[in-house]
């Protein structure tokens, strides 16, 4: 029986030893501190965000998501991970106030500007682009309603009676704009 009791607890202390983690050594030193860790930073949240897939659409062979503001006076889309920008239905100039005479067009020339725009890199300003810019080059883009946000692609726009507002979510650079005015920022829809 001694030889019995012997061999259980040498298998008990040999699966004790076996299920252990960890060797723990008493050094008489106080245990490290741990490091706290900031929190992850927090997604920014807008109850008025709207379905991007609803306003998703090719125009030629540009994919975006294009709509346009209630009134119709605007047209605008969200070039995927590239560019942002709205310019004025139907009209060759863009007709806001403040906007420059001249901008880079094609070619190197000067010509008037067509759009607003903020793209991946840089700050949000006047440019030129060719037909059909930020319209749909058939059909007509949904309409983007009064105090709602289409965010897609890293970039988000809204409409509010105001303007409009456009931004790159990763650079933070946008613009909001009527036809009296242009501010070089993003204007959220107020909470």
């Amino acid at each position: 029986m001694t030889a019995l009791r012997l061999m259980v607890l040498v298998i008990t202390a040999a699966l004790t030893a076996a299920c252990a983690d960890s060797v723990i050594v008493d050094t008489g030193e106080s245990p490290p501190r741990s490091q706290t860790v900031a929190p992850a930073p927090t997604a920014r949240t807008d109850p008025n965000l709207v379905n991007a897939h609803d306003y998703y659409a090719t125009a030629g062979d540009v994919e975006g998501y294009y709509f346009t503001t209630p009134s119709g006076k605007w047209s605008c889309a969200i070039r995927p991970r590239r560019q942002v920008g709205c310019q004025a239905t139907g009209a060759q100039s863009i007709g806001v106030s403040g906007a420059p005479d001249k901008v880079d067009g094609p070619n190197g020339t000067s010509v008037s500007p067509n759009a607003i725009a903020v793209g991946d890199e840089g700050g949000p300003g006047f440019v030129w682009v060719e037909a059909p810019g930020f319209s749909l080059k058939t059909g007509k883009a949904m309409v983007l309603d009064f105090n709602t946000t289409l965010a897609a692609a890293g970039f988000r726009c809204n409409v509010q009676d105001t303007g409009v507002s456009c931004e790159n979510e990763s650079t933070q650079q946008g613009f909001m704009f009527s036809a009296s005015e242009f501010v070089p920022r993003y204007s959220p829809v107020p909470g």
